[in-house]
Formats: structure tokens, C-alpha cells, sequence
């Protein structure tokens, strides 16, 4: 326990500090950002090798040369550093670039039959929109502000239940909960486009019974998945207003994933991964209008949005197997 503090005291990184300087110099002038990013990530896996040297060996000299000792200081002390972009990239598996060598273009199609989905893209690797596809549910119709405000806000057990065992994601705006979401002013709720007002974006997982079965009565199952295909039991949605949505980042999940445009319209800005430099375009942009779906696998791109002026942008999506 002595070793343990006094390591914690004197070497411990603050992992919330290391994350918002480094979320909040990513956000920072986003999109003139996104050109110049592979060599930014060069500095910051120098300075993540650099990082883990001290800090092992620091953790050696503090534990001595008792194997046993170092276990323990393993196990007990919290995370050094969170769980953040640097890390997932420091850690994903290498990509075959040879997928997205001649890739130009995210491709936007319509009416696109099962089987050349499933044969062209299901399980492909580079994104592609399927224009149109949502158009009929009936999300387009009932989602707004109000109805999530008012679906989650009725019965304040479900609320609470949400708060403490779903996931929430405030990409870097003020809000610490999706409670804190529901509980903001009618001015920001309906933010008007125009210079120096307060935007926000966020992003939660419907894991509730009770507003998961509501919500999936709103939307119907992507006409062209595979038959077989299976979706998570979990749906995702992110709302927000013109500006910058989600920072440039790569997620850590199993399964390739669709995302539908219930609201609004949304840009989105794909970079391939470092390894992948001179070999595939630097950057490929593609917009998604309401009522189109996107489908991406979330794993192999660094990717971000930027919600484009006029209506509130809503979506909701999920993974499929």
C-alpha cells in the first residue's frame, strides 16, 4: 500500500487532464486539422513510446526487482492513461492499405439490391451511403429535441437507470450526462445558425427496455442488410447543431455499422490510418442528407463529422454482424 501511493503521489498522470488537452487540440479547428493529421500522429506515438518508457520504469525502480511487487502495482494502481484515441491507435491491428489504394470516392447509390450489398459492401472496407433508404420510417416524422426530451424525462427510474448504465459521449461540449442534455434552456435547444452562438453535439446508447422498444418502432430494419445479418441490441443516436460534431477519432468495436439521417445534414470526413500514408487519398469527404444511411466500419478509419447548417442533425444507427 506504501508503494502504491507513494508511486500514485508522485508519478501518476492526470488521466482527465491528458485527455482534454488532447481532445480539445483535435477539436480545435477541425477540418484545416484533418490534412496535416499523419504527421501529427508520428509526434504523438514518439511522445506515447516515450511516455510508457518512463513511466515502466519508473514503476520498476518504485517495485524493485521482486516480480510479485510489480504485479501488484500493476493491478492496484488505476490507469495511467485513459482510454483515449492515442491509445486505440497505438494498439489496432496493422490495415491493408491495398483496400483503399485506388479508392477515390465514398460512393453515394440508390436502390441497391441485398446481394450486391452483401457482395460489394456489406463487410467491406471502405464506406459507402445509401441514399434514400430510410425515407418512409417514421422517425423522420417524430424525432426531435422534444421527442427524445420528452421519452427519456416522463419516468425518472428509466432516467436514472440511462444515466448510470448507458453510455454517453459529450465530444468535448459542456454536458457531463444525457440528463444534463434534457435539462438545458429552450434558447440553446433551439440554437438559430449565425455567428457567436453556443453549439453542442452528443452522442448516447438506448440500452432501456422500456425506450429502446419505443424508439425501434420509429425506425424499421435497412432494407438491404443480409438476411442473416443480426444488430446490436443497443441502438446509438447523436444530436447536435451546425458546427463541429464528432473530433476525428477511431472506435475500438467488433462490427461494421449503419447510421441513418433522421435530421438535418451531416459531413463526413474519413482519413486513413498512418500506415496507410502515400498509399490511399488523404482524406475523403462525403455528405449524408436525411433519409440516407451511411455504412462504415468504424474500426479501420479515423473519421469525424461536421454538422452543416439548418436543421438539428439527428441519427441513430447501431452495428450489424
Amino acid at each position: 500500500m506504501q508503494l502504491k501511493e507513494e508511486f500514485v503521489g508522485k508519478k501518476k498522470v492526470d488521466a482527465k487532464i491528458f485527455r482534454a488537452h488532447f481532445l480539445a487540440s483535435i477539436k480545435q479547428s477541425q477540418e484545416s486539422k484533418v490534412d496535416d493529421l499523419a504527421n501529427k500522429r508520428v509526434g504523438v506515438f514518439v511522445l506515447v513510446v516515450i511516455l510508457v518508457g518512463v513511466l515502466a520504469a519508473a514503476i520498476g525502480v518504485r517495485a524493485g526487482v521482486y516480480k510479485k511487487d510489480l504485479i501488484a502495482v500493476a493491478h492496484s494502481t488505476r490507469c495511467l492513461v485513459s482510454n483515449n484515441e492515442v491509445v486505440k491507435e497505438f494498439v489496432r491491428p496493422v490495415f491493408n492499405c491495398e483496400l483503399c489504394r485506388n479508392t477515390s470516392r465514398i460512393e453515394r447509390i440508390a436502390n441497391i439490391s441485398r446481394q450486391e450489398f452483401l457482395e460489394k459492401y456489406a463487410y467491406g472496407t471502405v464506406p459507402v451511403v445509401i441514399t434514400g433508404a430510410a425515407n418512409g420510417w417514421k422517425a423522420l416524422d417524430s424525432f426531435s429535441y422534444l421527442y427524445f426530451k420528452n421519452l427519456y424525462t416522463k419516468d425518472v427510474v428509466v432516467m436514472d437507470d440511462i444515466v448510470q448504465g448507458c453510455q454517453f459521449i459529450n465530444w468535448g461540449y459542456h454536458f457531463d450526462s444525457i440528463e444534463e442534455v434534457f435539462n438545458m434552456t429552450d434558447a440553446k435547444t433551439k440554437l438559430e445558425p449565425g455567428p457567436g452562438d453556443d453549439s453542442w453535439y452528443v452522442g448516447w446508447a438506448d440500452c432501456h427496455p422500456k425506450t429502446s422498444d419505443e424508439l425501434r418502432r420509429q425506425i424499421q430494419r435497412p432494407y438491404f442488410l443480409p438476411e442473416e445479418s443480426k444488430t446490436s441490441s443497443s441502438e446509438w443516436i447523436f444530436m447536435g447543431w451546425r458546427g463541429p460534431g464528432a473530433f476525428l477519432h477511431i472506435d475500438n468495436v467488433r462490427l461494421p455499422s449503419w447510421q441513418a439521417q433522421i435530421s438535418g445534414r451531416k459531413k463526413w470526413i474519413f482519413v486513413p490510418v498512418l500506415e496507410c500514408a502515400g498509399i490511399c487519398k488523404d482524406k475523403y469527404e462525403v455528405i449524408v442528407e436525411k433519409g440516407d444511411i451511411i455504412i462504415l466500419d468504424s474500426n479501420k478509419w479515423f473519421h469525424s463529422t461536421f454538422v452543416l447548417p439548418g436543421d438539428i442533425s439527428i441519427t441513430i444507427g447501431t452495428e450489424y454482424d
